[in-house]
């Protein structure tokens, strides 16, 4: 029998954790869009650029992160909807990082595509900075956001409540400020009701005014009635006492003045209207229950309604609690700024190890053969016209040489039929000729 190696190892004697590493560093190395070609010529700077691809990587990672934040703030909670936006910009991040680090032939001597990658980096940063601020910044805003939203829901009822005031006429004044965001709509309110109180009190008023007076005045007259009236007066005749004449034309002067300033039945009237009073007060008072127990309804039902807009907090208003927060705290501002610098500086990582490394043997290389390929191709063009020109100078002699051919082919069908025409002509004048000394003989 034949031992077994403890190490499992190649065809080729490479341990397959060496052959699993250097598949894993291939893939880091195509991100970066090398040749691995080309790369094996300068098999020492390999590692370079698998270190480039790692923060390719890396950044398109943090970018997929961002986007994560952004999207579960955006949707209010965490979802797998938020997948979705995730891989296509972790996958766009990467394709775009990967364009900008591909090295370019002659890339040192054009600071055009170089300022533009750069400026392209540094917009990206500070697009997939900003949702990793509000995350790392989040417990402040939640902060932030829940006292503005309390500090408003606070406002709101103040508001309603002063501009919905316990109307006491039918024509109540709405306070100042009041619009219709504050103004609210009740059945019925107990306006009217007061207006027929104040009324009703101010004729009590006027009227216990005049029965106070009046009684006051009666009072006198009785006091006099009672005080003459104690004396009696004896009469001679009969020997009889009996009241005096005073006293019997004050008790006519106290029953005509009750009969004229008619006390009695303004006694029962002003007990009637302080009885209707009581009444009116005591309705009036249900009224004012009912209705504050509606405006108080009324109020709530606007404060549930403006909770219910405060749902989730979005990214806007995010960052306007951020940016007030770092307004109004100066060691906040620069540590939010430095966070967000420090963001964008990793975004740009990759842009600027490669163009801060300066050129490699490879790009030197890659520089060498593109500059080859370009004379190679120009050469093979030229070599191309030249192949092509050949063939049209030696098609246009074909071309000349058939149509010297037709022409000189013409030229001689063209004699030949001068020639036979002539002679049909000077037969036929011969002909005639004879003809003609023929009938001369005869």
């Amino acid at each position: 029998m034949t031992d077994v190696p403890t190490n499992r190892a190649t065809a080729t004697g490479t341990p397959d954790g060496h052959r699993t590493g250097d598949k894993a560093a291939r893939r880091l190395r195509a991100l970066t869009g090398v040749d691995e070609e080309l790369l094996a010529r300068v098999r020492y700077e390999r590692s370079k650029y698998t270190a480039l691809g790692g923060v390719v990587l890396g950044t398109s990672v943090i970018a997929a992160f961002s986007m994560w934040n952004f999207a579960t703030e955006a949707l209010g909670r965490v979802s797998f909807v938020a997948l979705v936006p995730t891989v296509i910009w972790m996958l766009f991040v990467l394709n775009l990082d990967r364009w900008l680090v591909t090295p370019q032939p002659n890339a040192r001597r054009r600071a055009g595509p170089l300022v533009t990658r750069l400026l392209i980096a540094l917009m990206l940063g500070v697009v997939i900075a900003e949702p990793l601020v509000l995350r790392i910044f989040q417990t402040a805003i939640e902060e932030r956001v829940a006292d503005e939203r309390t500090d408003a829901i606070d406002r709101l009822r103040t508001n309603l409540v002063r501009c919905n005031p316990v109307p006491s006429t039918t024509q109540a004044v709405t306070p100042k400020g009041c619009g219709r965001t504050y103004v609210l709509s009740f059945g019925a309110t107990p306006g009217e009701r007061g207006e027929e109180l104040d009324a009703l009190r101010s004729d009590a008023a006027a009227l216990q005014k005049r029965v106070d007076r009046d009684s006051t005045r009666l009072e006198s007259i009785d006091s006099e009635v009672r005080d003459e009236c104690r004396r009696l007066i004896r009469i001679a005749a009969t020997g009889l006492y009996q009241r005096t004449s005073e006293c019997l034309r004050l008790r006519d002067k106290a029953q005509d003045y009750r009969t004229t300033h008619r006390t009695s039945e303004n006694e029962k009237r002003l007990a009637g209207m302080n009885s209707r009073i009581s009444t009116i007060e005591a309705e009036l008072t249900s009224s004012r229950g009912a209705f504050l127990k509606d405006r108080a309804d009324g109020i709530e039902r606007r404060l549930d309604e403006e909770r219910g807009k405060q749902k989730e907090i979005g990214v806007l208003e995010r960052i306007r609690a951020l940016d007030e927060l770092a307004s109004g705290n100066a060691v906040l501002f620069v540590g939010i700024w430095l966070v967000r610098l420090l963001f964008v500086l990793l975004d740009m990582l990759p842009v600027l190890v490669k163009y801060l490394s300066g050129d490699t043997a490879y790009d030197r290389m890659l520089t060498s053969e593109s500059n080859s390929a370009v004379k190679i191709h120009g050469e093979e063009v030229r070599l191309t016209e030249r192949r092509a020109m050949a063939n049209l100078e030696i098609a246009q002699d074909a071309i000349e040489q058939e149509v010297r051919r037709h022409r000189a082919e013409s030229e001689a069908a063209a004699r030949e039929h001068t020639a036979a025409m002539n002679i049909r002509v000077r037969q036929a004048v011969n002909a005639l000729e004879d003809e003609i000394r023929r009938s001369s003989t005869v």
